[in-house]
């Protein structure tokens, strides 16, 4: 047993840039993770057989989305939770479920824009594809072409004189990437050559859960390299934090609290999904944790209203070309620390005991931080904070890392912010 936790340095965005290129979709975000946890002792549990109330790492995971906790010996049933809150998912371009299509000699896939997606980041990139197959048996295999294998071409300035002007494109017919040439487009060409690179045959193949994903690796960018540019930082940044600040309080002495890692799919569509925050998997596996230590509904309400939810999304760092979008007094920037994410109007869930709550677990961690409130001017996004707090009555905190280019194929962040919020991460589970 250790009395305290090491604390994360530049070595944490090291790692965290081989999480991102290692994680192309949320399914292998999510084995990644788990991973990440076996290594740290962790077990994984299954949702159909019965738990048991003893102490140690445990998690389970529900296609996209994986709850991962830790029980410190002698945990009584009412035991509160300290909850930290991500999403697996980003904005992209998924496979249809008949994906070949082609035109004039041009072989294409067939994709459906998934979440706000920042379309033209899309395009003229060279594209991978990633995800999981469902075979006739029932189990998943997942599957990574990781090299150029699709683009989406953008039309030549000759053919379209204004496109500096403001360039508007279609979803359904600009978007369609082209991955080879012919004119016998068949239907099962795709699905065979997936099923190929993942080495089962086509014929097992029954679904599919494909997307794209661009190949370009993430990268160190700037004179002193204190930016770091990669893709799905919204909000796989946040999933690696959470999942480093688990892994070093367990078996800390003395956790007051049983820390989780709660990371959903589907936020960036609402989260209205069985493995969504609007769904029931966190309530079902906290009240699971609670009734298998011998509690009852009044050990649960007892937990449930002592736990605090810390859900941490990235949010948008001043933009140097047009500060004019941000509010005048609140100018997040890149390496100055998480940010605390404030709305009145309940689009964040933070109030002013979440901020002292915050603050603490920061000063704890000697970790800068900063305010981000939206320009009143324009409309504020959403996360799974307001959901959690709504849908299981726990006081919940919306929090991250301020970045650029949010919902681009490829984003841009501070070098030193990831580790200054997993060591936010880390002084909030612990204390």
């Amino acid at each position: 047993m250790r009395s305290s936790p090491a604390r994360f340095d530049r070595g944490h965005t090291d790692d965290l840039m081989t999480f991102l290129a290692a994680s192309p979709s949320p399914y292998h975000a999510v084995a990644n993770t788990a991973d990440r946890l076996e290594k740290a002792g962790f077990e994984q549990l299954d949702e159909t057989a019965a738990w048991d109330g003893t102490a140690g790492g445990k998690y389970v995971i529900r296609a996209g989305a994986i709850i991962a906790w830790y029980v410190p010996e002698g945990a009584a049933p009412h035991t509160p939770f300290r909850i930290i809150g991500a999403h697996t998912d980003s904005p992209n371009l998924r496979v249809k479920p008949r994906p070949d299509s082609g035109a004039h000699g041009w072989r294409q896939v067939a994709v459906e824009t998934y979440g706000g997606t920042l379309l033209n980041t899309w395009l003229d990139r060279d594209l991978g594809l990633a995800g999981r197959l469902t075979l006739r048996d029932g189990t998943h295999r997942l599957v990574n072409v990781d090299r150029p294998l699709l683009r989406v071409p953008q039309l030549a300035i000759h053919l379209d004189r204004q496109a500096n002007e403001g360039l508007k494109l279609d979803r359904q017919r600009h978007m369609q990437p082209i991955w080879g040439l012919g004119d016998d487009v068949r239907e099962g060409d795709l699905i065979a050559f997936v099923a190929g690179e993942a080495g089962v045959a086509a014929d097992d193949v029954a679904g599919w859960d494909l997307m794209v994903h661009s190949v370009e690796a993430p990268a160190y960018l700037g004179r002193d390299r204190e930016l770091v540019a990669g893709p799905r930082m919204d909000n796989l940044l946040s999933v690696h934090a959470g999942a480093a600040a688990l892994a070093a309080v367990a078996a800390l002495d003395d956790l007051a609290y049983i820390p989780v890692l709660a990371a959903f799919d589907h936020e960036e569509n609402g989260s209205e999904s069985d493995t969504g925050a609007q769904g029931p998997l966190l309530g079902t596996v906290l009240e699971r944790s609670v009734f298998a230590r011998g509690g009852g509904y009044e050990d649960r309400a007892r937990a449930f209203a002592g736990t605090v939810c810390l859900s941490s999304d990235t949010g948008h760092a001043v933009h140097p070309n047009y500060a004019e979008r941000h509010d005048p007094t609140h100018h997040p920037r890149a390496n100055g620390g998480p940010i605390l994410k404030v709305n009145v109007n309940q689009r964040y869930a933070t109030d002013g005991s979440g901020r002292a709550v915050f603050a603490a677990a920061c000063e704890k961690a000697g970790v800068p931080w900063q305010t981000f409130v939206s320009n009143n001017d324009m409309p504020c996004g959403t996360t799974i904070g307001p959901i959690t707090a709504a849908r299981h009555g726990i006081r919940t905190v919306d929090i991250g890392v301020a970045i650029l280019s949010m919902h681009s194929a490829r984003e841009l962040c501070g070098a030193d912010d990831p580790f200054l919020l997993a060591n936010a991460l880390t002084a909030f589970l612990r204390d």
